[in-house]
């Protein structure tokens, strides 16, 4: 179709060509002489024989180009027409295939059917056969059962015409002859077991614990109320005091413990009964002498951050208590409550190292009753953990602590081991009395407790959510052993009478409310300050 437009196309040209020569001759022809007209006419019939030989030859190329894009048409048809070919009978071979194959697949498992029906035909006239046997078993079971039967009853009847009794009669008398026999045998046989059992238990529960107490070493420190910072001179001591006294006021309005200055040369006596301020008091008090700068605001500011570090310190103290004593998968909470231990204590006795105690006590007498010295350990470690929340709760020590064990995924046995070791819960494991024992071994040791500690700490404690206890009061300290209260009121919210009168009521209600040695001093504090930041 391309190749005829082509010919088509170069014949027009051919024939405008000359019609334009012929055109372009006549009117050449009217205007000039017969030689000019001779000359165009020439050179007209040349255009003409020019573009005659031009389309000639466009035709000629139109041609061979026509056959040779009609050979190569043919030849990729040819190709095309093979490929599929080739494709439509690999196609049919693999079908082919694959009827063969489910043929075989079919016919086998027609095989197989056969064979089972085969063996299921066999298998039903050997149950038929083994149904009749035991047919004629049962009839003969049966025929014997009667006959024995029959025998028993002429014994019996016999037996009764002999003795003189009934079956039912013969059948009581001698239940309760053996009754009575059996009864006398069990009680002389259990009052020879019990009495066996409890020399026996009584020997290897002092064994075990003797065992126990003689295979754990453990310190024995009273703790005390004070802290001492020692300074390098005394010329620093007017420094920490400030002016008029702002300095050290600021440090015990913000730690919560006194500084005795003047009594002992070249160092500060931190006074509280709560270690972790007394700690967190000797830390900051170190910060700003090596500081330099001790004033009011910066007092503030690095006894936050040492606060800060401090929880950090403490939770590091109870990671590495648990991995020293071996304690695996323990709630980061309670971890966080084991370090706090460090700062606890029970009746004078470091609550940490009682806790380490009581747990390495448990775990040595659990290995030696055959028990799991692991879940005893943790349950001695955490059995006084109710001592160490800040938080105010109605219950004991050991109810709390359960219940923090409980809250934080304890095992059952170590709630319940922790909340009964004051027998205030059921013991239901048997690790609870071991647990038991071992406080008791813990706190029984000489010099490991003083019982006028716990009541000391108690009452000042008292004595603080006593002064707490009023609307306006930010805070309140303890100080001088008990024998002063120092109270922190906001000054937005209280005026210079209303601290009187504050004052006055928290001494009136001491008085009335609670019991203590010689008087009890009443601070009030009420201090305005501005703060302005230049930038």
């Amino acid at each position: 179709m391309d190749t005829t437009i082509i010919i088509i196309i170069a014949a027009g040209i051919a024939v405008v060509a000359a019609i334009a020569g012929l055109l372009i001759g006549r009117s050449i022809t009217q205007k000039s002489n017969n030689d000019i007209e001779q000359k165009l006419k020439e050179e007209a019939e040349k255009k003409l024989a020019d573009a005659k030989s031009s389309a000639d030859k466009i035709v000629a190329d139109a041609q061979r180009t026509a056959e040779q894009t009609k050979k190569d048409k043919m030849l990729e048809a040819k190709e095309n027409f093979l490929q599929l070919k080739a494709k439509h009978e690999a196609e049919v071979a693999e079908r082919n295939k694959k009827a063969l194959e489910k043929e075989a697949q079919i016919k086998q498992q027609q095989t197989e059917v056969s064979q089972r029906n085969a063996e299921i035909s066999k298998k039903e006239k050997e149950v038929e056969v083994l149904r009749e046997n035991l047919s004629k078993q049962i009839e003969q079971v049966n025929t014997k059962s009667e006959q024995l039967q029959k025998s028993h009853e002429i014994f019996v009847s016999k037996l009764e015409q002999i003795s003189g009794l009934s079956k039912d009669d013969a059948k009581k008398e001698l239940v309760q002859s053996m009754t009575k026999a059996a009864e006398t045998e069990a009680l002389s046989l259990t009052k020879t077991l019990i009495d066996e059992a409890k020399s026996k238990a009584n020997k290897e529960a002092k064994k075990i614990i003797i065992q126990t107490i003689q295979r754990t070493a453990a310190e024995n420190a009273i703790e005390n109320t004070v802290s001492v910072f020692n300074l390098d001179s005394d010329e620093q001591k007017g420094q920490i005091i400030g002016r008029e006294g702002r300095n050290i006021r600021a440090l015990e309005a913000a730690t919560g413990c006194e500084f005795v200055v003047d009594d002992t040369p070249e160092a500060i006596i931190i006074s509280g009964y709560d270690p972790i301020r007394r700690e967190i008091a000797r830390l900051s008090l170190q910060r700003l002498v090596t500081d330099g700068r001790i004033h009011p605001a910066r007092i503030e500011e690095v006894v936050a951050k040492t606060k800060k570090q401090l929880e950090e310190h403490i939770l590091e103290i109870g990671e590495r208590t648990v991995i020293d004593m071996g304690i695996q998968g323990m709630h980061q909470e309670l971890v966080r409550y084991v370090g706090r231990m460090r700062f606890r204590s029970s009746y004078g006795q470091n609550l940490l190292q009682h806790s380490r105690e009581v747990a390495n006590l448990c775990a040595t007498m659990a290995a030696e009753l055959g028990l799991n010295p692991k879940l005893a350990k943790r349950a001695g470690l955490l059995h006084d953990i109710g001592k160490v929340p800040d938080e105010e709760s109605e219950l004991s020590h050991a109810l709390l602590g359960a219940k923090l064990c409980e809250k934080y995924g304890e095992h059952a046995a170590v709630v319940n081991a922790v909340g009964a070791h004051h027998d205030e819960m059921e013991m239901k494991y048997v690790i609870s009395p071991i647990v038991q024992a071992c406080d008791a071994i813990s706190g029984a040791r000489p010099g490991a407790r003083r019982e006028m500690m716990e009541g000391y700490l108690q009452r000042v404690k008292d004595l603080e959510n006593l002064a707490q206890g009023f609307e306006g009061v930010e805070k309140a300290y303890a100080i001088q052993a008990g024998r002063e209260l120092r109270v922190i009121v906001e000054a937005d919210k209280v005026d210079d009478k209303k601290s009187e009168e504050i004052s006055f009521a928290i001494s009136q209600k001491i008085e009335k409310e609670m019991t203590y040695p010689g008087q009890v001093k009443v601070t009030v504090i009420r201090e305005k300050r501005s703060v302005s930041v230049a930038r």
